[in-house]
């Protein structure tokens, strides 16, 4: 079978290799935060929240920041394929370090995990790029599909994850975020074949010496990634509280309850990976069926902007109705804002993916990628930084800010999208 739903075999090997990768870490990320604060006396490590909230941040700034060297290194040491390799057993070898009860092994391991995904997460990505030829109108659809696996190792991860290490031993959470990175290892090597011609195009090129002065050409389109990297980090910035602001308003501000049924607040974060499943595939299709008439990548970046801030525009009535007449908003305030964020990330995120394999110089992509994700660490840290403003400002204000923010930033990118578009040359 040479083809994945019309898509090149080795999609499925990447697509269930960063799903499974997802799976690890986000099973360990769901109860790494608890398993600090827990008390010594319940299997925890009793650090007070102050402590262990810094030791969370600086770790997961870290994960997407060790991206930039894990690039360099496949591009010009190693390979793309025996990156994501090492860097999955090293992932591995992290979790199950954290599995010993014993603070020492718990740092060791999550520094290995910083470096394992360094090492992966740039350049799974990039081997996705690398299966399409260069003018091939399938490869946004394809990212779209690739998506979906980090999805789908996000919802599935806290369920299981979650579940063993607060209920059972939290070793044993930290295990199975193990075992899943051995699934996606195990799958990754027994489908190497369908890499294989990817893997010589790219093992060619990194092994070219580094050349200081690019063509003009390529200085071009090195701008335009430069040019939507900014964009992007305003992007993640506002989408990134889903997991600080939103959560907040979602459990002072929000009716958890539908008739006699009533949820956590917690449960709202399963709505965006739920909306991701369902539309990914809508995007996919579309992205493929439009083929060339399809918007640029700076279109799709400016259409992604202005959801974002139309999603929070829908949140400011709520939020002013529950802070100044105090009652809780129907939860489907919330539910529709996720709604719009997905439409918004489907715009951009899988599309950034797909734009850096295809503008940035073949010896230097995975290089490229990790300065990419460079953008979601710095978005995560301004996301927290206006979330400090929730208990400051009123609730409506705030989410004022963000919408004129993000709105703003959507109508430039629009106005000036034919003079970036124009960066990219010939790509």
């Amino acid at each position: 079978m040479s083809e994945w739903f019309g898509h090149p075999r080795g999609l499925s090997v990447l697509f269930f290799t960063e799903m499974w990768e997802r799976f690890s870490y986000y099973g360990m990320r769901a109860i790494l935060i608890l398993y600090m604060v827990s008390p010594v006396a319940q299997g925890g490590l009793g650090y007070d929240t102050a402590r262990a909230a810094s030791i969370y941040g600086w770790y997961t700034m870290a994960v997407y920041a060790a991206s930039i060297p894990g690039g360099f290194i496949a591009d010009r040491k190693i390979g793309h394929y025996v990156a994501v390799l090492l860097g999955g057993i090293i992932i591995a070898a992290g979790h199950f370090s954290m599995a010993v009860p014993q603070t020492a092994f718990f740092f060791l391991g999550l520094a290995l995990i910083v470096c394992g995904t360094g090492l992966l997460k740039p350049n799974v990505s990039s081997m996705v790029g690398t299966l399409y030829p260069h003018d091939d109108p399938r490869r946004d659809s394809g990212f779209s599909i690739f998506y979906m696996g980090i999805n789908i190792g996000a919802m599935g991860a806290p369920i299981i994850c979650g579940w063993l290490g607060q209920r059972v031993d939290w070793h044993l959470g930290f295990a199975a975020a193990g075992v899943g990175m051995l699934f996606g290892l195990v799958q990754y090597v027994l489908g190497r074949k369908h890499l294989e011609i990817a893997h010589k195009s790219e093992t060619a090129a990194s092994l070219e010496p580094v050349e200081l002065h690019f063509s003009s050409e390529e200085w071009k389109r090195i701008a335009m990634i430069g040019v939507l990297f900014i964009f992007a980090l305003i992007f993640w910035s506002a989408f990134e509280q889903a997991g600080s602001s939103l959560t907040l308003f979602a459990d002072r501000y929000t009716r958890l309850s539908i008739g006699r049924w009533s949820f956590p607040s917690s449960w709202f974060q399963v709505e965006q990976p739920l909306f991701v499943l369902a539309l990914a595939p809508v995007f996919a299709w579309m992205w493929v069926k439009l083929g060339a008439k399809q918007p640029s990548s700076a279109l799709k970046f400016a259409f992604g902007l202005l959801l974002v801030g139309f999603g929070f525009l829908v949140l400011v009535p709520a939020a002013a109705r529950a802070q100044q007449m105090g009652v809780k908003v129907s939860p489907m305030w919330l539910t529709t804002t996720y709604l719009i964020h997905t439409f918004g990330e489907l715009c951009l995120s899988p599309v950034g993916l797909s734009l850096v394999t295809k503008l940035s110089p073949k010896r230097l992509v995975g290089l490229m990628m990790g300065v990419w994700f460079l953008a979601a660490s710095l978005g995560n840290k301004i996301a927290g930084w206006v979330a400090g403003f929730f208990d400051v400002i009123p609730v409506a204000r705030l989410f004022s800010y963000v919408v004129a923010v993000t709105i703003a930033a959507g109508i430039v990118l629009l106005i000036f999208s034919k003079p970036v578009k124009k960066l990219s040359g010939e790509a």
